[in-house]
């Protein structure tokens, strides 16, 4: 069984998605969110370590995402050589803590990559949260892309979709 969070094949799946990127807190990073006409989203920017910066992000608005059940988080991708985050929120609020998985996808080549649920850790502002509960899969509000750990420059990953299973 399996649920389908985001089809960026449809145009209007990126609507919503907003950008969170280290601006909050002085750095100059940037990233979006976008549809290609090709039938994909594409989270992409340019991180910038200058005024302590050093992240960039983009999250989908609340809804229910959930499945109660649910193992894994599969996302099809294209990546550009680096290491992004899965970001998971089973809160609405904007300054909420998340669980988050890190992911490695193929540069230039589509392939699905299957993070299971029990990897993703809770992390509040960039760091984990020691004794925090295991990611209840039932009550996944809201998720979010990102590119951190000082990878200065710009990125580009490709995404057909987010799903739950």
């Amino acid at each position: 069984m399996a649920k389908l969070l985001f089809d960026f094949g449809d145009r209007s799946a990126v609507d919503g998605w907003h950008a969170i990127d280290d601006r909050v807190m002085g750095g100059v990073s940037r990233s979006i969110l976008r549809h290609d006409p090709a039938g994909h989203a594409v989270f992409e920017g340019e991180v910038s370590l200058a005024q302590n910066g050093g992240f960039a992000s983009v999250r989908s608005e609340a809804g229910p995402l959930g499945m109660r059940g649910a193992v894994d988080c599969v996302i099809d991708v294209r990546g550009d050589g680096r290491h992004f985050k899965l970001s998971v929120f089973t809160d609405d609020a904007f300054d909420a803590p998340s669980y988050q998985a890190e992911f490695t996808p193929r540069a230039n080549e589509w392939h699905a990559i299957r993070l299971p649920l029990q990897s993703f850790r809770a992390t509040f502002r960039g760091r984990e949260v020691p004794g925090s509960p295991p990611i209840d899969p039932a009550r996944v509000r809201q998720v979010g892309l990102m590119i951190a750990g000082r990878q200065a420059g710009t990125f580009v990953l490709a995404l057909r979709s987010i799903q739950l299973e």
